[in-house]
């Protein structure tokens, strides 16, 4: 059994790596012979999802795209599935073991784990932890507990487009977008997808916890060209309201708010159990001040007040 499968597979990623142009499922099934002898569609069906979706964890890059006849179709580009030369020295090496361990909590353990492997198998060094000894009580970790970050894991290597419902801080339910993802950022303990929003014609940024049921793959291909990592990471930082370009006054409660007192420029007593704060304003900073609720009063800009006040409403009206 485990003899046919492998068999099976590696039949399917020849024909996926030699074609030129996208295979459908009708094409493929008459093209090897396991898929010819499944008992019915049903079954090929069932067996080629399996075998596609093991492919894709093997490392294999499969495309979804649509053929000539409008059908969906597949195909493994081979300039986006050869390894360049891998020169590590052993310094390096041990650096990305360390950022492995990363995951180890995460579900993306086996993905860090067979990455690892790929790199060795290319000629990358097995060398010790040159910082051993000076973590073992503290380990790096990325909590991930949102659902939606292992599809829109996947989605942003493969390159395929999702639709998710998403409910925005001043929304009272969810609308439904159609997104065409690049990456997933963490940023302040909050993750984020960095994308492509088609009904909106624009780009846009996510923020997974806001993402409502399941996150759907689409087939076709990119309409948006899809930016360099500095550029998304920068789109990140600034929708997380963390490119600040001018200044926001406000009160806020004594004792409470500390992640405003942590990225107060300045702090001032006021007494009567208020604190005057001077934050960096930029995007974003209505939607946090709104999550502080009563502990928070905007005192200036004026634009930033009418802003966080009518998310309030929103919310109270929902």
């Amino acid at each position: 059994m485990a003899i046919a499968k492998a068999e099976r597979l590696m039949n399917l990623a020849l024909c996926l790596l030699g074609t030129r142009r996208p295979l459908s499922k009708r094409e493929l099934r008459g093209s090897i012979e396991a898929y010819m002898e499944a008992a019915n569609d049903d079954s090929f069906n069932r067996m080629f999802e399996r075998d596609k979706d093991d492919l894709r964890e093997l490392g294999l890059v499969i495309e979804t795209v649509e053929n000539l006849e409008g059908e969906p179709g597949y195909l493994a580009r081979r300039d986006r599935n050869r390894l360049p030369p891998v020169s590590l020295d052993a310094e390096e090496a041990a650096a990305l073991g360390l950022a492995a361990k990363v995951w180890q909590q995460a579900r993306l353990a086996g993905a860090a784990s067979g990455a690892l492997q790929k790199l060795r198998a290319a000629g990358m060094p097995e060398a010790g932890d040159p910082y051993e000894g000076q973590h073992s009580a503290i380990e790096p970790r990325i909590p991930v507990h949102e659902a939606a970050f292992e599809p829109l894991m996947l989605a942003c290597r493969d390159r395929r487009p999702v639709t998710f419902d998403y409910r925005k801080s001043n929304a009272a339910r969810p609308e439904q977008r159609q997104v065409e993802p690049w990456a997933l950022e963490c940023w302040r303990g909050q993750w984020y997808l960095a994308g492509f929003d088609r009904g909106r014609g624009a780009e846009r940024v996510f923020r997974l916890s806001r993402i409502t049921g399941k996150v759907k793959s689409r087939a076709g291909a990119y309409t948006a060209e899809v930016p360099d990592v500095v550029t998304v990471r920068e789109s990140v930082e600034s929708w997380a309201g963390e490119t600040a370009d001018r200044s926001a006054l406000i009160r806020l409660r004594a004792g409470s708010g500390y992640p405003l007192r942590a990225k107060a420029a300045a702090v001032r007593e006021l007494g009567d159990g208020w604190d005057e704060l001077e934050i960096p304003y930029g995007h974003g900073l209505d939607a946090w001040l709104v999550e502080f609720g009563p502990d928070v009063v905007v005192l200036e800009p004026a634009d930033l007040r009418a802003d966080v006040v009518d998310r309030l409403r929103a919310v109270a009206k929902g």
